[in-house]
């Protein structure tokens, strides 16, 4: 089958599932109780993209696919709109906002182009540059996409130094409010801190998300190391000194590369 033929088949399935005949779960389903799901077949995708797993992310894509599809086909029982309004939607979007492609205009590199794209947002009704950054992503994530959009417009500093200049007067602001015992206070100037080092890894080409879910697996990695080593020891974990769980991280580090 052609790959227009397979799409129909799925959302014929998908419809099947919901009928009146279909399958208990699927028809009880609404577009918050699938919230989490969505949520988690995303990031299963980006984990097996972590793992440059290719023959599992042709199944997970499906899997974020289907999540898209179950969505439309109950906003099409209620009458708000189609899998095709979804697909025509998306389209003409993509067509309106590449008229370097699908027109006259000249564009003669990417950032050109991100500033073009903020642009056409604008054009099409947006208030603000950041308008259109989810409240809901990871904070990091959505700290870096807040500085990127700030950025097309010119809130942007000059070179990288700059940038790390004010990460770590951050710093010495977070030192002080911890001086100070007020707890709302630490809270603000810890989290301007984690907003100052995003804008560091920014300009340094780094996506702050996947940077500390990479750092936490390779932390799970040596925990896990370190734990299997004590249990083979027969040593009791909790009781176990600084110095003892310095020494079988030194060594995690280099057994779990």
């Amino acid at each position: 089958m052609t790959p227009a033929q397979q799409f129909s088949r799925l959302v014929e399935i998908m419809a099947q599932l919901r009928a009146p005949e279909g399958c208990p779960w699927d028809r009880e389903q609404t577009h918050q109780s699938l919230r989490p799901y969505l949520l988690e077949e995303t990031y299963e995708v980006l984990e097996v993209l972590d793992h440059e797993q290719y023959d599992e992310l042709v199944k997970e894509l499906g899997d974020l696919l289907f999540q898209v599809i179950f969505h439309a086909q109950i906003a099409s029982e209620a009458g708000r709109f189609t899998i095709g309004d979804v697909i025509a939607g998306i389209s003409d979007k993509l067509v309106r906002r590449h008229p370097h492609v699908f027109g006259d205009l000249k564009v003669n590199s990417a950032a050109e182009q991100k500033i073009l794209w903020e642009q056409l947002k604008k054009s099409e009704g947006k208030n603000s540059v950041i308008d259109g950054v989810p409240v809901a992503l990871p904070a990091l994530q959505r700290a870096q996409r807040l500085q990127q959009k700030a950025g097309t417009i010119g809130f942007e500093w000059e070179k990288i130094e700059q940038v790390i200049e004010k990460f770590q007067s951050e710093l010495i602001e977070l030192a002080e409010a911890r001086d100070t015992g007020d707890s709302k206070k630490i809270e603000d100037e810890f989290g301007d801190v984690l907003f100052a080092l995003v804008n560091v890894g920014r300009w340094l080409n780094l996506n702050a998300e996947d940077a500390l879910r990479h750092a936490c697996e390779k932390f799970s990695r040596r925990f896990r190391f370190v734990e299997d080593r004590v249990n083979a020891s027969g040593e009791n974990v909790n009781g176990m000194s600084m110095e003892k769980w310095e020494a079988l991280w030194a060594e995690a580090k280099v057994e779990t590369k």
